[in-house]
């Protein structure tokens, strides 16, 4: 019996993929609707092994066809909100076990509400494996263990820079996220708040001290109060680095949200401005201005308002950006010299050493005392294995959540969230199994 991996030819698809087969005989089916990439794909792994596959996963003849018999079907095309029903629902017809990566509250809720019918078809359907939600809901669960009951939790995220390695269904998961209503778990009750306003900061670096990190909307605050109903606060926070990039995805989604800027328009930005050469952005030409008035960082706020009017008067995204980036000057997060050192840096084509990574932070009692446990992914940057990048963190957990779902058959039925059916110490042995050096796992803080 095959696996089958829609969407194969995703940036974070492609690394559960290969990770996945170096450790795995099992025959593979990679189905997507870029053909070539697929094919690029299928030629790094194994020989004889996969068969690739072009898929509209919207053609329900198409799909159907396609994951009859399969023994998992993975689904890792985005963004969810559009394309998990459809492929839910064909396997739930089809009565073969599903597991995606999915990290939009609408489509997580819409899963869960398939429970009966998942239980009736005798399917298990496991969503939100990846890196968070997914790994980031197993050390949760690793770290209330040390809790006798839990007050708050705090999921964190770090995204580095990580320009030249985006797709646009990321950045359309971004815009939708950094701005706008965020459900979240807020003095035992859901609530709804707007994102990216409520902060905290979490030691998400080591040494580097702490990172401010902004709440946002993610399925962590929707799925895990069904174990903790009694909790005060579950919250989803996260950051990118460096700082600027926070005002830069805010910005352009409240541009979004008020109609100001079309969701194509953001993202297509985002991904040439994250992916493209700035000399064919012209991002030389538009930061002239800039680097020539730039004195060390000794600029004023009024002065970062007028260049950035003379340089965006007619360049509608930009001017989104710009004054996003200028709102976390007055809120603190960054400083004047910062911002524009982000400007000159990335009109010159300098980025800094990717960093990010995932943390907990479980508050309750232990022994009738208050304690807080924090649990933290160990190591990260373009030296590690598995938090090289959001990619390689969100590839990998997904192909141990793959081996854990296979190894697991048909025994169980029904729609399960990471915190539902995995043990901590089973979903780590998993990541060592696909090459996860034990120095990188997750640590206590």
């Amino acid at each position: 019996m095959a696996l089958v991996v829609i969407g194969a030819a995703g940036e974070m698809c492609r690394v559960a993929v290969e990770r996945y087969a170096a450790v795995s005989d099992a025959p593979i089916v990679l189905a997507d609707l870029n053909i070539s990439a697929l094919e690029s794909l299928a030629a790094k792994l194994p020989a004889g092994r996969t068969s690739t596959k072009q898929l509209d996963l919207f053609d329900k003849a198409a799909l159907s066809e396609t994951i009859q018999g399969a023994a998992l079907v993975v689904l890792g095309a985005g963004p969810y909100m559009r394309t998990s029903e459809p492929v839910l629902n064909a396997c739930l017809a089809a009565k073969v076990p599903y597991l995606d990566f999915d990290d939009d509250v609408q489509s997580t809720e819409a899963a869960l509400n398939l429970q009966k019918r998942a239980k009736e078809a005798g399917v298990p359907c496991y969503i939100g494996c990846g890196a968070s939600p997914g790994m980031s809901n197993v050390m949760v669960m690793d770290a209330v263990r040390e809790l006798d009951t839990v007050e708050t939790l705090d999921i964190c995220w770090l995204v580095g820079d990580e320009r030249g390695a985006t797709g646009k269904a990321v950045l359309e998961h971004l815009m939708h996220i950094a701005a706008g209503p965020c459900l979240t778990w807020a003095d035992g009750k859901p609530a709804m708040n707007e994102s990216w306003v409520e902060t905290t900061y979490a030691p998400m670096l080591g040494e580097e001290g702490e990172t401010l990190l902004h709440e946002t909307a993610h399925p962590e605050p929707v799925t895990l109060p069904r174990l903790f109903p009694t909790a005060k606060r579950i919250r989803c926070v996260g950051a990118l680095g460096p700082a600027p990039f926070n005002g830069i995805a805010r910005g352009l989604g409240q541009a979004v949200r008020r109609n100001a800027l079309s969701m194509k328009e953001a993202v297509d930005f985002l991904f040439d401005l994250t992916n493209k050469d700035p000399s064919t952005e012209g991002l030389g030409t538009l930061f002239g201005e800039m680097t020539a008035a730039f004195r060390g960082g000794d600029i004023t706020v009024k002065e970062l308002f007028q260049l950035v009017g003379r340089v965006s008067h007619s360049l509608s995204p930009w001017r989104h950006a710009l004054n996003g980036m200028i709102a976390t000057i007055w809120t603190g997060e960054c400083t004047t010299g910062e911002v524009l050192s982000f400007l000159v840096n990335s009109a010159r084509g300098k980025r800094v050493e990717n960093k990010g990574g995932l943390l907990v932070r479980a508050v309750g009692l232990r022994n009738g005392h208050p304690a807080t446990v924090t649990k933290r992914t160990a190591k990260s940057g373009e030296n590690t294995f598995l938090s090289r990048t959001m990619g390689t963190v969100t590839g990998t957990a997904t192909a141990a959540f793959m081996l854990l779902a296979l190894d697991d058959g048909l025994s169980r039925s029904g729609v399960y969230c990471p915190e539902d059916w995995v043990e901590p110490e089973r979903f780590y042995h998993a990541l060592e199994r696909l090459g996860t050096p034990k120095d990188e796992l997750v640590i206590t803080l």
